[in-house]
């Protein structure tokens, strides 16, 4: 009968025990995590820049404000990234709770005898206390962690953002280089019935037909060339928002104002507030002090306390039953802990050099992008007033020239004074001038959006006193 006791009341312990322990250690991280993924340390309540929304809401295009938005909502890295961050998340909860409580169970299968009594068996409960401090910082370093995986989707919705405008000001390029070669085919035609009514009265000659003939046909390899350029740029924006490569997109334009851009050096400073690469490592950096917190407490034991109940019988045998001892059958009730010794001083101090190692790591890759930044815009900043100078040069001076000289040799070709070879060349000129401009509108274009995606903030939305005058 003691023996089925024995088994019962195991049997019950470890039934409650488990669901005593959740009661006690977790209500609170659940109701933490329902509501919101911060606690109360720094590191919890720590907010990475997303400074792809703001770029995206700032587009006055919405055909490019909506394109951009779906390519945030639908591209599979940002969206493996971001499961990557949510399972980062739920590491703290897991690492700042208490080791699992153990439950032992000893049968004596040969009860020993004492002077009260045969011992049956033994129940044991024992729950393991790391060392004051130790679970705090391991939480420190999961949540520091959180906060990089965090970072690394915003930089890569930033990165995949700055690509996806790339992609569309070069569409617009393309769709203005059409709409000139097609105008300038249409000419072309206008150009070959004129040398053909000329030929038929006697007046030109037939090779000036055939010339014109020859850069109509030059034209349409050119539209060839372009519809290809144009299916690869589409296939890559496609990719970028997870649609098959063939699904139609909308048309995009070119910025028609080009506006000067803010001081360097106020771009930098922004760049270095909210660029999430930043964030990314200076999380890295803390995760690797608090490993280094972490590694130093492992010098200190942990504690084991527990609490054991064993069972013992009356005395069966004939002197006990003819003069029952004192507490003749009384169970036992005890108390006993244990810690560990940390004596392999070696593989600890090997964990410290280890976090310090992983510090500087993180802090001379934040050097390091941190001169890329500086790099980067003092290169797109000269790019920028490059093509700005050369969109106000072709817009105020050369389209004008090349249309007066085109002008100037339609005339004289109307009066024979000049052949067809003239005419072309003139013609020929005004339309690289005009497929240039846009070139350099394009070029702007695009280097505006890449220093938005390295600063990490629309330019339009830098303090008006920042920018250069």
């Amino acid at each position: 009968m003691k023996r089925h006791s024995i088994a019962l009341a195991a049997a019950t312990l470890l039934a409650v025990t488990p669901g005593l322990v959740a009661q006690e250690l977790h209500p609170q991280e659940l109701e933490r995590n329902a509501s919101a993924p911060a606690g109360a340390s720094d590191q919890e309540t720590a907010t990475v820049p997303d400074p792809a929304s703001a770029i995206v809401a700032a587009q006055g295009d919405t055909r490019l404000r909506l394109l951009l938005q779906e390519v945030l909502d639908r591209n599979p890295s940002v969206a493996a990234l971001a499961a990557d961050a949510r399972a980062a998340a739920q590491r703290a909860p897991q690492v700042k709770a208490l080791p699992d409580p153990v439950v032992s169970v000893t049968a004596f299968l040969l009860s020993p005898e004492t002077r009260v009594g045969p011992q049956y068996g033994t129940v044991a409960l024992s729950q393991r206390f790391p060392w004051f401090g130790k679970l705090p910082a391991r939480e420190q370093v999961e949540l520091a962690a959180a906060v990089s995986a965090r970072a690394r989707v915003a930089a890569r919705r930033l990165e995949i953002v700055t690509e996806a405008r790339r992609l569309a000001y070069e569409l617009a390029w393309l769709d203005h280089e059409e709409r000139e070669v097609r105008d300038d085919r249409s000419t072309l035609e206008h150009y070959e019935e004129l040398a053909r009514a000329r030929y038929i009265s006697g007046v030109g000659i037939q090779q000036s037909i055939i010339k014109i003939q020859a850069e109509i046909t030059r034209d349409d390899n050119r539209l060839l060339e372009i519809s290809t350029r144009r299916g690869t740029l589409e296939a890559r924006l496609n990719t970028l928002r997870d649609r098959p490569r063939g699904t139609p997109l909308p048309s995009f334009s070119l910025p028609k104002r080009i506006e000067e851009g803010p001081a360097a050096e106020s771009l930098l400073q922004e760049a270095l507030i909210r660029r999430p690469e930043l964030a990314e490592l200076d999380a890295l950096i803390q995760k690797a002090e608090n490993a280094g917190i972490v590694a130093k407490k492992d010098y200190s034991p942990d504690v084991t306390a527990g609490l054991a109940w064993t069972w013992v019988g009356k005395r069966s045998d004939p002197a006990g039953q003819a003069n029952p001892p004192q507490d003749n059958g009384k169970d036992v009730l005890a108390l006993f802990a244990s810690v560990n010794l940390p004596v392999h001083r070696e593989r600890l101090a090997a964990g410290v050099e280890e976090a310090g190692q992983q510090r500087m790591a993180a802090e001379e890759r934040r050097r390091a992008v941190r001169a890329r930044i500086e790099g980067d815009i003092a290169d797109l900043d000269n790019t920028m007033k490059t093509t700005s100078a050369q969109v106000h040069l072709f817009d105020k001076v050369l389209v004008a020239q090349a249309q007066q000289s085109l002008n100037s040799a339609e005339t004289a070709y109307a009066t024979g004074n000049v052949d067809v070879l003239n005419l072309l060349d003139a013609e020929r000129i005004l339309l690289e001038v005009r497929i240039a401009a846009a070139r350099a509108r394009a070029d702007w274009a695009v280097a505006m959006a890449r220093m938005e995606g390295t600063v990490g903030l629309p330019l339009s939305q830098i303090p008006q006193q920042e920018k250069t005058k």
